[in-house]
């Protein structure tokens, strides 16, 4: 990936992202070209590797995976209008782009066909997602046996990290008066979250 000095991100944002991403692509190389799944993933940061599953029918884990596999995480993002901009007031010279963060997450890939490694993988992925809801769901508020069934629908995959290469472009190449013009534009638009990202990084 492609990270100009300007949009690097440090490891504390890294990690925040792999904590708190929503789904993710895991790209594959296989001996049927590329294969590619978008599924949620847990991380964990003491081992250095992100665990999700995909469904048994999906051939992506039944394929051997040629070299790395790829997750790509996916934070804000959002258009950028050059309406916005001071500076197309002053010169017009100002084009629209694309304000985001994303981090590409490079690793070996195992695939866990065990349904107690998947059991426990559906419930830290649950927890993670309903934890924080007044009134959370539970695995144990479904039927064990149709918990058994579901579980046998699915096989885990751990991606085991050994680089990542992370980008925020936030308008931070761009003058303060231009940035002030993203973010109230963003506001205006409803995007709270991208304007408080932009807001962040500037």
């Amino acid at each position: 990936m492609y990270v100009p000095a300007h949009f690097a991100v440090e490891d504390e944002a890294v990690a925040e992202l792999l904590t708190t991403h929503g789904a993710a692509d895991l790209v594959t190389m296989t001996d049927r070209g590329l294969l590619a799944t978008m599924l949620p993933f847990v991380y964990d940061a003491e081992r250095q590797v992100l665990q999700g599953h995909l469904a048994r029918n999906n051939e992506q884990w039944q394929r051997p995976v040629v070299g790395e596999a790829l997750v790509i995480m996916h934070g804000v993002d959002s258009y950028v209008s050059p309406s916005w901009y001071a500076a197309k007031r002053e010169h017009g010279r100002v084009v629209p782009t694309w304000n985001y963060v994303t981090a590409h997450v490079y690793g070996e890939l195992t695939v866990h066909d065990d349904p107690d490694w998947v059991g426990d993988l559906v419930r830290r992925l649950t927890q993670l997602h309903e934890g924080t809801r007044a009134e959370p769901w539970s695995v144990d508020d479904a039927p064990a046996k149709f918990v058994t069934g579901q579980l046998r629908a699915i096989v885990g995959v751990e991606l085991a990290i050994t680089r990542i290469e992370a980008k925020a472009k936030l308008s931070q190449n761009r003058s303060p008066a231009d940035v002030d013009g993203v973010i109230a534009g963003l506001r205006a638009d409803g995007d709270a979250q991208a304007a408080a990202a932009v807001e962040r990084h500037r």
